[in-house]
Parts: structure tokens; C-alpha cells; sequence
């Protein structure tokens, strides 16, 4: 059912600046942008992890807060309600994040939001 660690996010003020310190920090060769109603998303790829720059949201992710660790998942909604039914509460999502891949975040019994990351609808 979990298949190790797909996405860290961590949540920036400026999250194309933050991702390209970090692109160098780790020598990344590349990353990568999207810019989405004027908010810019980065991500880099570090040996099969994806390390991404969401904006940072006082509401639902402030800056400076804990990177939420993504679960590579076969069936979001399965692995959702078996998260639920094993005392996590929802807190976003789910969500398309893009053609083909779903994903949402989810607090544990201890305060700790995890994200799941799998497959979504396929592309028409």
C-alpha cells in the first residue's frame, strides 16, 4: 500500500527563490516551475524524491512550519479512508495537483500533517 517517500513540500515565501538555494545546495541540474493565478509552484528532483516550493499560507501552511512528507500511494481515496479510519482527521484535498495524479493531506493523531500521492484521473 505505501511505497516510500515521493514529495517533501515545504512552505515558502517565495518558493522559486527557495527552490533554486536549495537546487544549488544539492547540485540539482534542473528545476522546475509553474506559475498558477499568479503564484509560483518550484520543484527539483533529488534521487527520486521530489522536493517542492508551495506558497506559503498563514491558513492552511504557514512559512517556516514543518515540510509535509508526501506517501507514494497506489489508490489515494483507499488510503485516505483507511488513514481516517485509523484516527487522522482531513485537512486538504484531495485534490488533481495534475492530469493523472491525486493527492491530499491528512493530521494524525499527534498533530503531524501527511500528504498521499497517487495516481488521478487520466488526462481526456
Amino acid at each position: 500500500m505505501f511505497q516510500g517517500i515521493r514529495t517533501v513540500m515545504v512552505f515558502a515565501d517565495d518558493p522559486e527563490k527557495s527552490a533554486r538555494w536549495w537546487a544549488d545546495v544539492l547540485e540539482a541540474e534542473e528545476i522546475h516551475l509553474e506559475v498558477e493565478n499568479g503564484r509560483v509552484y518550484a520543484w527539483l528532483d533529488v534521487d527520486g524524491v521530489e522536493l517542492g516550493f508551495h506558497p506559503a499560507d498563514d491558513a492552511r501552511n504557514p512559512r517556516g512550519g514543518s515540510p509535509v512528507v508526501y506517501w507514494a500511494v497506489d489508490d489515494v481515496d483507499a488510503v485516505r479512508q483507511r488513514l481516517l479510519d485509523a484516527g487522522c482527521t482531513h485537512h486538504r484535498g484531495p485534490i488533481e495537483a495534475e492530469p493523472g495524479r491525486k493527492i491530499c493531506q491528512l493530521t494524525d493523531p499527534f498533530g503531524t500533517i501527511i500528504g498521499i500521492d497517487g495516481p488521478g484521473s487520466t488526462p481526456a
